[in-house]
This record gives structure tokens, C-alpha cells and sequence, in this order.
């Protein structure tokens, strides 16, 4: 018995060791991080670090390629042990993948006061979530899908073939615009919000909470296609446009 718990506690002590490996921190707490990662889950939190992290790593490691090091056609070599480069030039933090496909799926913890540039234009691109965010957040995808949980703004976000959900919190900072050319895009405001709002699409519907009551600029609605209006009076701007897919509005 007390042999099984030495054994318990030996591996306990290993999977520790192990996920702390499987971290790459960089002392930074303002400035502009740039994300070129197919898979990636930006959080906020409230340190002085940029910390990177991957817990499944290991799963798909090459042990024929133990004591190599791995390159890509930039140049680029992984200096963080998680399949990924991380660039540090001062004010601004540039992450790169390795891979042109199978992007490693790694998660990025931000401190508030570094805003969180997103561009991913490859076919190989899959979900990217950010959540429990302060920061200013940019999003330029071409596949991606983006989700994001709890966030504040200001937030600027394009994806061409996938889908675009929002849930912001108590109180919005700065203004908001979500392009989802060919997906939907569902954002939840929280009902005391004070906006301009501008929701537009060409080939789909707007669905709007009954709760919000919007005060509509007819003079700016001559067609199906758009509405624009305020909102508890009107404040920042929130900017939902989607050319092909479906515009949802819902209440916090």
C-alpha cells in the first residue's frame, strides 16, 4: 500500500514537472502582441508576463526527431519547445507557427495592458477563443472561426469562412466592429449598453432581442439590408456586418 502511494506521488510530481516544461514566459506587460497560430486560446489576467503554454505537446512529438531542431522556410526555429517562435523586438511580440498544418494548440496568457493582434489567412485554421479580456483585441482571419467570452473591447474582427461569437461584459471600453463574410456572428451586450448600432446583411437575417429598444435612423435604412440606430440613447459604436450569413443580437 504505501509503495502504491510513493508511485502515486512520483508521477504526481512528474505530470507537474511536465506541465511546467511546457511553458514559455515572457516578462512583458504592455506593448502589442502578434499571433500567427491556426489554433490558439488568448486569456487575460492580471501579471506582468506573456505566458505560453501547451498541455497536448507531447502527444504528437517525433521521437525520431529527438535531438533535432525544427525549422520552417522562414528560418524560424522552435525557441519555446511548444511548436511554436516567439519573437521579441521590443514593443512588439510576434508568435509564429512551425507547421503548415496540425497548428499545435496553444494557450496565451496576456496581462491587461497588451493589445492582441490576431492574423491567420491559411485553409488549416480552426478555432480561436479569447476570454476574461481587458485588452484591445484585432482579429483578421481567413478560415477561422473566432470566439470570444467576457471581453470589453475596444474589438475589431474579420473572418471570411468562419463564425464570430461575442459575449462582452459588464461595461464596453471602445467601439466594436465584426465582419463574418460567409458565417454568422451572435454578440451578447449587456442590456444597459449605450450604442450606435449598425447591424447590416446582404443575403441573410437580423434577429435583435426584444428587450433592446432601438431607436432606428429611418433616413439610413432604405432597405432590408441594414439597420442603424441607437441604443439606450446611443454611446459606442457597434458595427456587426455579415455579407452571406446571419446577424444575431442578444441581451447580457
Amino acid at each position: 500500500m504505501k509503495n502504491g502511494i510513493v508511485v502515486m506521488v512520483a508521477l504526481g510530481v512528474l505530470m507537474t514537472l511536465s506541465v511546467k516544461a511546457q511553458e514559455f514566459k515572457i516578462a512583458k506587460s504592455s506593448g502589442r502582441l502578434e499571433i500567427n497560430i491556426g489554433r490558439v486560446v488568448v486569456e487575460g489576467y492580471s501579471g506582468n508576463e506573456i505566458i505560453f503554454s501547451s498541455r497536448d505537446h507531447n502527444k504528437d512529438r517525433d521521437e525520431r526527431a529527438a535531438g533535432l531542431k525544427e525549422i520552417n522556410s522562414l528560418g524560424l526555429e522552435d525557441n519555446t519547445g511548444l511548436g511554436i517562435n516567439v519573437s521579441d523586438k521590443g514593443d512588439v511580440i510576434t508568435v509564429r507557427q512551425l507547421k503548415k498544418m496540425n497548428s499545435p494548440d496553444v494557450r496565451i496568457q496576456v496581462p491587461k495592458g497588451v493589445i492582441v493582434s490576431y492574423n491567420y489567412e491559411s485553409q488549416y485554421g480552426g478555432n480561436v477563443t479569447f476570454k476574461n479580456m481587458e485588452n484591445e483585441i484585432e482579429v483578421s482571419a481567413q478560415y477561422n472561426s473566432v470566439e470570444l467570452e467576457n471581453i470589453t473591447g475596444p474589438l475589431t474582427v474579420k473572418s471570411i469562412y468562419g463564425h464570430v461569437e461575442a459575449i462582452f461584459g459588464a461595461a464596453i471600453k471602445g467601439s466594436v466592429s465584426i465582419v463574418s463574410v460567409y458565417g454568422y456572428a451572435d454578440v451578447t451586450l449587456p442590456l444597459a449598453t449605450k450604442a450606435n448600432v449598425r447591424l447590416s446583411t446582404s443575403y441573410g437575417e437580423i434577429y435583435v432581442a426584444p428587450e433592446f429598444k432601438i431607436d432606428v435612423d429611418r433616413s439610413d435604412n432604405e432597405d432590408n439590408d441594414r439597420v442603424t440606430g441607437k441604443i439606450n440613447g446611443g454611446g459606442i459604436n457597434v458595427d456587426i456586418n455579415c455579407s452571406y450569413g446571419k446577424v444575431y443580437l442578444r441581451k447580457k
